[in-house]
């Protein structure tokens, strides 16, 4: 029996290694990368990079609520970037870099918050968290050549400096998690 799937989306710096955590993560069944959060229609990652736009480079995540949970969604996002700087994640820098979760129902919304809100009680980081928790609207799929990007593209600087260690991290706290 297929169970009904949702949807998450969330940003948290480079779209690139959001995909490839969360398509490790079992219960997920599809993430594209894409663009959200800004008010032009069908932006370029051109334009999404000169700060022309609003949107942030995101992810859309379609899981089985039966096998992950939107919370469980939400453990893995906030250990994977830093939700304490302000449109940055490392060296990367802009607005379309910014933490966010793009909600997409009333209960989406009360989670994200409810996470923000233990996480900060907790003072896992030294700064407070900067995440902001919007209303979704629309998403754009990036270009192609930005879909699976790490799969496709391993030995890339970037991938091996900044997704590589990224990766291997999560791979260790959520070792139970990960697909087969």
């Amino acid at each position: 029996m297929e169970h009904q799937t949702e949807t998450a989306t969330v940003a948290g710096g480079c779209f690139w290694c959001l995909e490839a955590v969360f398509e490790q993560l079992q219960g997920v069944t599809k993430v594209v990368s894409g663009y959200t959060g800004g008010h032009v229609a069908n932006p370029s990652y051109e334009r999404v990079s000169s700060h022309a736009t609003d949107h942030a480079e995101a992810v859309q995540i379609t899981f089985d609520p039966a096998v992950i949970s939107f919370r469980e969604l939400l453990e893995v996002f906030f250990s994977v970037h830093d939700p304490t700087t302000l449109n940055r994640q490392g060296a990367d820098m802009g607005t379309q870099y910014r933490s966010a979760v793009f909600y997409h129902s009333p209960e989406q919304r009360a989670e994200a918050e409810r996470t923000i809100k233990e996480l900060g009680t907790s003072q896992v980081w030294d700064q407070p968290i900067v995440t902001e928790v919007k209303p979704f609207a629309v998403f754009y799929p990036a270009e192609e050549y930005h879909q699976q990007y790490y799969r496709k593209n391993p030995g890339q600087s970037y991938c091996q400096i900044v997704i590589s260690p990224k990766l291997a991290k999560f791979r260790r706290k959520f070792a139970a998690r990960l697909k087969g």
